[in-house]
């Protein structure tokens, strides 16, 4: 069977991983069950540049003295001696003593990620990233030049290994959610083809949390109704599933039946932002009211701040909140008129939080988020209840803050609350904690 789309992805799901030396591949069309990782493999990075840390277990790790001291990838070393992403590093060193911690360096995994980009444009320019180390690439108009989409993966795959040091894992399908599981489906430096003749032996025995967007919440749900795996989702009642997981139960349907026909994105699109947000893990643990306050108002200004670099407003205020027991809610509020104000979003927040969290628990990490995002420069209706002057004139010093720091440093301006406490003031929000991630329906 033929198919008008080739997609490689995992070039677009790149599991960087430590290259052992030897040149052979393999073609894979079946293998053991998949292990996803939520974050970018750094350990492979660091592996490269270390040969002599290779076969030892390696993990990338947080700053325990910043509250950060939790795994955030292992190597293939690692892993089967119990090490797993998201463990403090404490947990991690009982279960593998001699565990490497390395610290993490952003500055080399974005070089890397860039060289590995440079890789793809020599195929496509259908490059549609999916966070740090992972892409998907169309390869449709470049078959008759470079032969099959997975003769194209081997030749990507030899080239980041003998050009970058490090390894990939490869999804080649027909569209992006079925080559991401493939990516997914065997590691490390592995090739698999997964398309309508393979792919009910293939996907269908995958448990459902392998899927896109099947997270730890929507795979409870589909517990709930006997759902375990892709291929019950699969053959799930439609109806079923948009009763228990409103729409998005229909956008699973169509994933795990394979019939997604989301466009590869060309290298030069421009995504429209629709959400700026900001959080942290704080250097210790809130315990009042009053560090939140604090913490909500140095998160609003580094949104705030990121909102007029895009001359944009937002009409939805956000806040997430994760306590010592590592739970995890977030509440958000309409807001009557858009607005770009620090101050405002911060209270906001601190109203949402106030309303909602009744401190069974101190808090481990906070975050901010100005979404619904509207053009700063399109006039808007004002209201006769509505304090527009005292918004203005909160923008106004917003801006003048913005170009103090811009001049001198971020901490040659501070709001008077930070000044109350010596450990959580001096926090850097904007440059130091701020996360734009990418997202498949980010458009």
């Amino acid at each position: 069977m033929i198919y008008n789309r080739l997609i490689v992805a995992a070039i677009g799901f790149i599991r960087l991983e430590p290259y052992d030396g030897k040149p052979s591949r393999t073609v894979l069309r079946g293998g053991a069950s998949s292990n996803v990782l939520p974050l970018p493999d750094y350990a492979s990075v660091e592996c490269q540049r270390r040969p002599e840390l290779r076969q030892k277990p390696v993990a990338v790790c947080g700053d325990p003295e910043a509250r950060h001291g939790i795994v955030l990838t292992a190597n293939y070393v690692a892993k089967p001696r119990g090490v797993k992403t998201g463990m403090a590093i404490w947990q991690a060193k009982q279960v593998c003593p001699e565990l490497v911690v390395l610290p993490a360096d952003m500055g080399e995994y974005i070089r890397f990620s860039k060289m590995a980009r440079e890789i793809y444009e020599k195929y496509t320019d259908q490059i549609e990233p999916f966070g740090l180390d992972e892409s998907w690439l169309d390869v449709t108009g470049s078959v008759g030049l470079f032969g099959s989409a997975v003769s194209i993966a081997e030749e990507i795959s030899e080239r980041i290994k003998f050009e970058l040091g490090i390894t990939a894992s490869i999804g080649v399908s027909d569209n992006k959610i079925t080559a991401k599981l493939g990516s997914d489906y065997k590691k490390p430096d592995a090739i698999t083809r997964i398309e309508r003749d393979n792919y009910k032996e293939i996907v269908y025995p995958l448990p459902a949390s392998d899927l896109l967007y099947v997270g730890p919440a929507t795979e409870r749900k589909l517990r709930g109704v006997g759902i375990y795996t892709i291929g019950q989702l699969a053959e799930a009642s439609p109806e079923l599933l948009e009763y228990k997981l409103g729409k998005m139960g229909l956008v699973l349907h169509t994933f795990a039946n394979g019939l997604d026909v989301s466009p590869v994105q060309r290298s030069d699109h421009i995504r429209a932002i629709k959400s700026v947000g900001n959080s942290a893990t704080t250097p210790r643990d809130l315990v009042s009211d009053d560090d939140v306050r604090l913490m909500l108002y140095l998160l609003a200004e580094s949104v705030a701040c990121r909102m007029r670099e895009l001359a944009s407003k937002c009409m939805v205020v956000e806040v997430s909140v994760r306590d010592k027991e590592l739970h995890w809610y977030s509440r958000q509020k309409k807001l009557a008129v858009p607005t770009c104000s620090s101050a405002e979003i911060a209270e906001v927040a601190f109203d949402l939080f106030r309303r909602s969290y009744s401190w069974t628990a101190p808090i481990r990490s906070i975050g901010v988020r100005g979404a619904d995002l509207v053009d700063a420069t399109i006039g808007i209706q004002t209201s006769l209840f509505d304090n527009d002057r005292r918004r203005s004139a909160w923008e106004q010093i917003d801006v003048t803050m913005d170009r103090l720091r811009q001049r001198y440093g971020y901490m040659s301006v501070r709001r008077a609350i930070t000044m109350s406490d010596p450990v959580l003031g001096r926090i850097n929000p904007k440059d130091d904690h701020t996360v734009h991630p990418v997202g498949y329906f980010a458009g």
